[in-house]
């Protein structure tokens, strides 16, 4: 009969097929379930009342047109929901397609044994294949597949949760309309059941018989199945079902009558102490006898040769003890509100003396045991064949040697030629030489054969009283045992040690030992090497899930392989991070002595004060806390690069990830927690908070400075990827409010796996540091408050005229954060100037542009002013009278005009003190990007001069790569920027005309300090106007900024015509205001003076 599993056995291949994608599909829930988007928990009230009406679970389905036309009555809810459809419609899609495929999986699983039944495999019934071993594996794991999915969705993807995504999807999919989908079985499958994973949460009733019913599988099948694994497995009463899910009996029987009855005959008290006790018992035993197995030299080739069985015996037993103790004991195992379970588990660790850390010492102990054994036979089944011959062409040469002693040939003293020997010995070592590696039985038996006769020669033929010839004979009988010995070695060994030694029931459970590892490495560094086989032997259970998707050579092998290899490396990774958190743990203990107990040795010192400034017992104690960090840096590097799954772990990179993921938590965890400020505060904190954090910084910097050498590691390199890194997503995130579809942290090129940038909490309005930072700024320099002097670069109290701040603020920030924070600050001072414009243009098209009355005096004023060259008439009475009518419009327009400003300010400040850092610091790589910038420019203007000339192509990415290298360096004006893409405005010139009138009367010139506040209860802020309006005509049209200057002159010259037609001697002040506008303008703007007079 042909294989069940050979390729071309049609029933085989199918159901192993379905077997290698249900672990594929399992693996892939497994991982998806670590990415579940929280909004759809709604756990937090802000989530609930920002999409409570947007997220529904299946009571959506009960009245659709309901829910949809209650978002169409609100634009507002609309665009939110547009805005999170585009959030997450990838995610959701994924998430959609693992449901999808367990549907699949059911109706392919069904299919299948309906083609069984109906005879479309030749020769084949569910009876014949459930006969076959393989067949009857393989559609065993097939249903017990389709309930770990199922419990897997249940137990990681809670059931409301599925509801809300499924219902999502369908909404924002086109699968609502096509025709062929299965949406519908798939939210029957899934809809929620009732359970909750969470402790002491009641189990639903009917649960979990009646979720597996939802897409019945045939009873007959399930039957038979039972029926063949009745006489084949045992149960205890703690089980894992699949990679260290574990259950236990006593609960999930508890509402099956006969199952429990059953179960508990086991559970007697008398039963589990006697159980428990032989547990304690075999631990006892097991662990001198691995100790000794352990020592050094011990396990030798032929003392394993010829032990095996006995090897195996004690590996079997030590595994059995860890897996009945690691199941019995463990927490996840136990509901702690289920009062009998808590008696078992009590009588379970008192019975058995359970002791975690020699519980845990035991499987060390195992794991380099089990590890030492697989390597050795490893290598004697590669020598193997070669080893076997040249045992064989020994004793073959030592007979043929004999024959010719016994020729009286070859000299050997006192041995007479002996004809009959010489022959017989010949004979023998053409026997041995005609021995075949391939017949191994045929050869096993004829050597045991050799071996008998060789020692009957040596009696009959009194042989004994010559010593050489014994010697030759002792020779060739070890080198024909030492054959035995070798044929013996089968892969069959290896195979039963990994089934002994499988460690999947572990998977989870293993974590909560987590705690005694790091301790033993903490005491004992070099503890490392042992975990290492600990870790591969975890790295075996990866043989559950791929040894079927292998088999069916399946694309799955790779995904599903780096899933599984993925996990445990993150695991070894959070196993050794201790040694990173206890060497910065020293570290602060470093710099504490070194700042605040060491003094500094001056270039002159004075003999007598030699013995103060010698300070040796801080000095030694430096000394030891160096040592110690260099020995735990040893123990890690002790760790030989070791393949986990499918991933190569080298231990200096794992050493460095994990310096490099402790630096990230405690930067992270200092930069959250020192830059949070009170903003009723009577004096601003944020100076004396950034002179604080620029010591805590400056603290780490100089650690890592002297750690460097220690653990061998380029400490700037480190700590400038990974303090820009904190910073980068810090910005990222805090610019997510401004963006319509989001950078969530698994698309952000700042966040990783390794080396996570923690979260933190909120604590106000911004959502991290850095938005706190810049919002503490816009606090303290709002121009409702404060008077910004620009050729002093400082901000002025309007009230008691006492200075703010000035431009040192940015230097320290510098200091704090560093040029990545400078420009992380920038970057989002830019998406805030974005917003505000959009909200500008938003009130500009929606309230004042569609309102009659002013309209009217727009178009008005635009008839009264025409043609702009010319000279008004009644200047004074025109425009007092527009500026009267149109008084209401301009609070929020000030508003909005001076924000901008104010950023503008903020921007121009951070640039300044990016590009005097960067010739200072840096000047050859300043000189080099103003010369490209300036020669990039010159090669643009000439190609619009003569298109025939080069210009970057769509696809360089020059243009863009230079520019965020200018502004990192601070060569550009950010009054330039074009910030929004706008439209043609009616009236634009004239309304921005109209402002700045208004605005005239508020401010009054001064010799010593330029444009100010007349009055403080009614402020305005000159530059921060100037600026503001500056960069709103920015982003039109340049004819715009044309008719408002235009009309600005008008407006000066019609002014000046009147008091000059009435004799008025002095300017007004308006028009004194109006030349300052545009004095300024033409300043800001780095415009020449002509366009001003003009």
């Amino acid at each position: 009969m042909v294989d069940f599993l050979a390729e071309n056995n049609l029933c085989g291949q199918a159901v192993l097929r379905i077997v290698s994608r249900g672990n594929a599909i399992i693996a892939e829930l497994l991982r998806l379930s670590e990415f579940i988007p929280a909004v759809f928990r709604l756990k937090d009230k802000s989530d609930q009342q920002k999409y409570g009406d947007i997220i529904s679970d299946f009571s959506y389905f009960k009245g659709p047109e309901y829910y949809e036309s209650k978002l169409e009555a609100k634009p507002e809810l609309q665009d939110l929901d547009e805005e999170f459809r585009e959030n997450n419609i990838e995610i959701l899609s994924r998430f959609y397609l693992a449901f999808e495929s367990v549907h699949k999986y059911t109706v392919d699983l069904i299919r299948y044994l309906d083609d069984l039944h109906e005879g479309v495999y030749i020769q084949q019934t569910l009876e014949t294949v459930l006969l076959n071993e393989d067949g009857k594996q393989l559609l065993c794991e097939a249903l017990y597949l389709y309930g770990v999915m199922l419990l897997v969705i249940d137990q990681k993807i809670e059931g409301e949760v599925r509801e809300r995504m499924l219902v999502s999807y369908y909404r924002y999919s086109a699968a609502r309309s096509s025709a062929d989908s299965n949406l519908d079985d798939i939210c029957k499958l899934l809809r929620s059941t009732g359970y909750s994973s969470q402790a002491g949460a009641k189990r639903p009733a009917n649960y979990p018989e009646s979720y597996f019913q939802r897409v019945p599988i045939s009873p007959t099948f399930v039957s038979m199945v039972i029926g063949r694994l009745r006489s084949d497995d045992i149960y205890n009463q703690v089980i894992s079902i699949y990679m260290g899910i574990t259950v236990n009996l006593v609960e999930a029987w508890e509402p099956y009558k006969a199952a429990k009855i059953a179960l508990n005959y086991t559970l007697d008290t008398a039963n589990i102490r006697e159980q428990a006790s032989r547990y304690s018992a075999s631990v006892d035993s097991l662990r001198p006898q691995i100790h000794q197995l352990l020592k050094e030299g011990f396990l030798r080739e032929e003392i394993v040769l010829d032990n095996i069985p006995k090897l195996l015996n004690c590996l079997r037993d030590c595994n059995v003890a860890i897996r009945w103790l690691m199941l019995h004991t463990a927490e996840s195992a136990y509901d702690p509100n289920n009062k009998r379970l808590r008696q078992i588990k009590d009588q379970v660790i008192a019975d058995s003396k359970y002791n975690p850390k020699i519980l845990f010492q035991l499987l060390l102990d195992t794991a380099q045991f089990e590890f030492t054994l697989k390597e050795m036979f490893k290598q004697m089944l590669s020598e193997k064949q070669p080893k076997w011959e040249s045992y064989r062409t020994e004793g073959s040469e030592r007979m043929t040697e004999l024959a010719e002693v016994f020729s009286g040939v070859k000299p050997l003293t006192r041995v007479e030629k002996n004809e009959n020997l010489q022959a017989w010995f010949r004979e023998i070592s053409k026997q041995i030489q005609s021995l075949n590696y391939e017949d191994s039985t045929a050869a096993g038996r004829k050597t045991v054969q050799l071996i008998q006769a060789l020692v009957e020669v040596q009696e009959f033929h009194q042989l004994e009283s010559n010593l050489q010839v014994c010697q030759f004979l002792a020779d060739t009988r070890k080198f024909l045992h030492q054959m035995i010995r070798t044929i013996n070695i089968k892969e069959e060994v290896l195979i039963t040690m990994q089934i002994v030694g499988d460690l999947s029931y572990a998977w989870q459970i293993i974590d909560s030992f987590t705690s005694i590892m790091q301790e033993s490495i903490r005491v004992n560094p070099s503890m490392v090497t042992k975990l290492r086989a600990t870790f591969l032997k975890l790295a075996s259970a990866l043989d559950l899930p791929l040894l079927r998707i292998n088999q069916a050579n399946s694309p799955d092998l790779l995904s599903v392989s780096q899933f599984y290899s993925g996990e445990l490396v993150a695991y070894v990774r959070k196993v050794l991070q201790i040694i990173p958190e206890s060497m910065f743990t020293s570290l602060a203990k470093i710099i504490k002595l070194q700042i605040h107990d060491i003094m500094e040795v001056p270039t002159r010192l004075d003999k007598d004060k030699l013995k103060d400034f010698a300070q040796l017992g801080a000095r030694y104690e430096v000394a030891k806390l160096t040592h110690a960090i260099s020995i735990f840096t040893e123990g890690i590097l002790m760790m030989k690069t070791t393949l986990v799954g499918i991933i190569k772990v080298d231990p200096k990179q794992l050493l460095e990830d994990g310096i490099r993921k402790e630096l990230v938590r405690r930067v992270a965890y200092a930069l959250h927690k020192g830059l949070i400020f009170n903003p009723k505060a009577k004096t601003s904190e944020l100076m004396p908070k950034l002179k604080e954090m620029a010591a805590t910084m400056d603290g780490f910097y100089r650690s890592f400075e002297y750690i460097q050498d220690y653990v061998s590691i380029y400490g700037l390199k480190i700590w400038q990827e990974e303090v820009s890194r904190i910073i980068n997503y810090n910005v990222e995130q805090e610019c997510n409010s401004f963006l319509r579809t989001k950078i969530q942290d698994w698309q952000s090129v700042y966040q990783s796996t390794h080396i996570p940038i923690p979260k933190f909490p909120s604590v106000d309005e911004s959502a991290t540091f850095i938005g706190r930072l810049c919002r503490e700024i816009l606090r303290i320099t709002d121009p409702k408050v404060t008077c910004y002097i620009d050729q002093l670069n400082t901000w002025y109290d309007l009230k008691n005229h006492q200075e703010v701040t000035n431009n040192r603020l940015f230097s320290e920030i510098q200091d704090t954060l560093g040029t990545f924070g400078l420009n992380g600050l920038d970057r989002l001072l830019c998406f805030m100037i974005v917003k505000e414009l959009q909200n500008f243009l938003n009130v500009l098209q929606k309230t004042i542009l569609r309102d009659k009355a002013v309209v009217d005096v727009f178009k008005a004023m635009l008839s009264a002013v025409n043609p702009v060259k010319g000279i008004v008439g009644n200047a004074s009475k025109v425009y007092a009278s527009a500026v009267a009518k149109t008084q209401k419009i301009w609070g929020p327009y000030l508003e909005s005009i001076m924000k901008v400003g104010q950023m503008q300010i903020l921007r121009q400040q951070i640039a300044n003190q990016l590009n005097y850092s960067c010739r200072f610091d840096s000047k050859h790589l300043a000189a080099a990007l103003e010369n490209l910038n300036k020669s990039l420019l010159a090669d643009i203007e000439a190609h619009y001069q003569d298109p025939s000339l080069p210009y970057p192509k769509e696809d360089n990415n020059l243009l863009y790569e230079i520019t965020a290298s200018l502004e990192a360096a601070g060569i550009h004006n950010p009054l330039n920027k074009i910030y929004i893409t706008t439209k043609r405005l009616p009236y634009f010139p004239i309304v921005n005309f109209l402002f700045v009138i208004t605005q005239l009367p508020k401010v009054q010139y001064s010799k010593n300090q330029g444009m100010t506040c007349r009055k403080a209860t009614d402020p305005v802020d000159w530059p921060p106007l100037v600026m503001g309006l500056l960069t709103l005509l920015k982003q039109f049209h340049s004819r715009y900024t044309e008719q408002f200057l235009a009309l600005i002159g008008q407006f000066i010259r019609s002014v000046m015509e009147q008091c000059t037609s009435q004799k008025i001697p002095d300017m007004p002040s308006d028009v004194v205001g109006a030349l300052m506008f545009l004095e300024d303008y033409v300043r800001y703007t780095k415009l020449p003076r002509k366009v001003g007079l003009n």
